[in-house]
């Protein structure tokens, strides 16, 4: 009785891992995919209607999707703080809060932070130029990861069940 019960938890943390590996994989077209909405609003909010910066971070953050609207709050947060944060470094200091908790993969990071350097200092045109391009660049990397979210999650999710029983066989 002791044997099963031991198989029936390794298989389940097998299959558990495998599910969670499976998990991000498909989580980052999602979040990709509600970072580009986001990025269309802010534009919409800074070119067409002039809305100040932190303003228009924190509509963005009201209505984007929850685990977008995170970066959005402390990037509002931190312009709106008594620090004197300038708008590239409270976009940065929001960036790295939020990278941990998201399935976003450096090159995405990467993409976002160029992003920085733009808001707030240059004028309405070429902030929804910059704001323009990372949306079609996170539209490609969206791309690439629905590819590798139909790849590997099947595979991640055999692999964790199926390496569990490989192991409940030899130990048995």
């Amino acid at each position: 009785m002791l044997k099963i019960l031991g198989c029936a938890l390794i298989l389940l943390a097998g299959g558990g891992a495998g599910m969670t590996m499976a998990g991000h994989y498909a989580r980052r077209p999602r979040d990709l995919r509600s970072l580009q909405a986001a990025l269309k609003m802010l534009e919409t909010e800074i070119t067409y209607t002039a809305t100040p910066l932190p303003e228009a971070l924190g509509r963005v953050a009201e209505r984007a999707g929850p685990r977008v609207a995170l970066l959005f709050n402390l990037a509002k947060e931190e312009l709106l703080s008594p620090s004197g944060r300038t708008a590239r470094e409270a976009w940065e200091s929001a960036l790295k809060a939020f990278y941990p908790t998201s399935a976003l993969v450096p090159s995405d990071l990467a993409v976002l932070r160029q992003l920085g350097p733009a808001l707030g200092i240059s004028s309405v045109q070429d902030q929804s130029k910059h704001l323009h391009l990372a949306m079609e660049q996170l539209g490609v990397e969206m791309v690439r990861a629905e590819e590798e979210a139909s790849r590997y999650v099947r595979l991640w999710n055999y692999l964790g069940f199926l390496g569990s029983l490989a192991l409940v066989l030899m130990l048995y």
